[in-house]
């Protein structure tokens, strides 16, 4: 979006506008500092950050000890705080972890335990009665549940674009379409690489996702490496949503928390998603075998679920490592920070990564000197089912009727939304980004009836 001036190279270069990275130049631009936010694709948030189960994780089955606990536990309060704040879609579901053999079973104290040795102590045991009355839709068989009272959902989506759209605000310069392809220092300078010319910058945050390993590579690292693990999912309509009124969770593995049922924000359930280590860093496509996997699950965990309409599928990658913890190193000497290896609780430690991010520049010399200026923090626009949306509005529609003009009937997405998102200070690039902004096109007939029209306004503001 912006080209770098002339004259002084920027003080921070956050490569990656994902959550992290997004969530770490919204902190740093509330310094007397220039930060440029800089993103290979078209958009914000259009990696792994679009793609994941959108929960508000509170860490409690978390490695103890694990810096990513710690990270986890503080973002969890920071996330659920910001998102009030700025009107991104939040419920405090709660989550309940069911254990389906005697085996699981007896693993239920030993998470418990686990929770309070990460400084959760809400997790509450539930008998096989309690948890069919929680969860009359699920399958007769449960032995057993632990109930996490404050899991969450939350969008994705809304909030690694309220970080961006603040940390512009801010002053924070977005470079889109800027894929780093190397780096090298001079004196106290790194020059990036990049797709759209050089960037100068004392400091870089490597905020890469799945690409982070590449990049960890470029500043002399080496000692981690991102394998891609696509979660296949499966999103059911509206109608499922009293099926799942709270997250249903499997009793965790090695591999991961495994096949989930979920509430959304928007009103949908979805199931999954399944852990598939792959080669090809850019491989999001869904599978006959992944999603034939999940409807047996499925059909194991709740089967009138199945019995609900599917609204879409889809895949997310997610950047596993060879490690447990998140990969994050200093150099001081290369004018670098390294936020590596950040898995799927990136999301929930976003913030707190970002506040991590900066007490490591601090202490390696960076001088952040707190702004007296900063503008008010964004109001995102309204997706979740649990707010008032601009259709429903009547207040809104009698100042503005475009807010009363439907346009996609499914989600309920007006002309005035659309128009809103278009001329936002981070527009969409496409019809996807378009879609992430608004939910246009992304229920029932995935834009069948109202396809023509959204890609006409679309076309209309480029």
């Amino acid at each position: 979006m912006t080209a770098q001036p002339e004259g002084r190279p920027y003080d921070v270069a956050v490569v990656g506008a994902g959550v992290v990275g997004c969530a770490v130049a919204r902190e740093l631009a509330a310094y007397d500092l220039r930060v440029a936010l800089v993103e290979a694709r078209a958009d914000v948030g259009d990696g792994t950050s679009k793609a994941n189960t959108a929960i508000l994780h509170t860490g409690f089955d978390a490695v103890p000890g694990s810096l990513e606990s710690r990270l986890v536990r503080r973002g969890h309060a920071l996330l659920g705080a910001y998102a009030e704040a700025v009107g991104i879609p939040l419920e405090r579901t709660g989550a309940i972890l069911v254990a389906w053999t005697e085996e699981e079973a007896g693993l239920l104290p030993a998470l418990r335990a686990k929770a309070e040795a990460n400084g959760y102590s809400s997790c509450e045991h539930l008998d096989a009665e309690a948890v069919g009355m929680a969860l009359p839709a699920l399958a007769p068989g449960a032995r057993a549940g632990l109930r996490v009272p404050d899991e969450s959902i939350i969008c994705p989506w809304t909030t690694t674009l309220a970080y961006a759209t603040e940390a512009v605000a801010r002053g924070a310069d977005l470079l889109l379409r800027r894929e780093v392809r190397g780096a090298r220092r001079g004196g106290d300078v790194t020059v990036l690489d990049t797709a759209g010319g050089p960037i100068r910058a004392r400091w870089v945050v490597n905020a890469a996702g799945l690409g982070s390993d590449v990049i960890d590579r470029a500043f002399g690292g080496g000692s981690f490496t991102v394998t891609p693990r696509r979660g296949e999912l499966i999103v059911f309509d509206k109608q499922a949503r009293t099926l799942a009124p709270v997250i249903v969770l499997p009793v965790p593995s090695s591999r991961g928390k495994g096949v989930l049922i979920a509430p959304t924000v928007y009103g949908n359930v979805m199931l999954g998603p399944t852990a598939e280590d792959l080669d090809d860093k850019g491989d999001t496509a869904t599978t006959a075998a992944g999603l034939e996997a999940l409807l047996h699950k499925g059909r194991a965990l709740m089967p009138r679920l199945l019995a609900e309409e599917v609204t879409a599928t889809y895949a997310g990658l997610r950047a596993a490592t060879e490690h447990s913890d998140y990969q994050v190193r200093v150099d001081v000497e290369a004018g670098y920070v390294c936020l590596g290896g950040i898995r799927s609780t990136g999301l929930t430690a976003s913030m707190a990564l970002a506040e991590h991010a900066a007490a490591l520049l601090a202490e390696a010399g960076l001088d952040l000197r707190p702004r007296a200026d900063l503008p008010a923090p964004p109001r995102m626009p309204p997706l979740g089912q649990g707010q008032t949306r601009p259709y429903e509005d009547g207040e809104r529609i009698d100042a503005d009727p475009a807010y009363g003009d439907v346009v996609c009937f499914c989600e309920r997405a007006t002309r005035g939304e659309i128009r809103d998102a278009l001329a936002s200070a981070i527009p969409p690039a496409d019809l996807d980004g378009l879609r992430r902004r608004t939910r246009v096109a992304m229920g029932r007939c995935q834009g069948f009836a109202c396809g023509a029209t959204v890609e006409s306004l679309l076309g209309g503001a480029s």
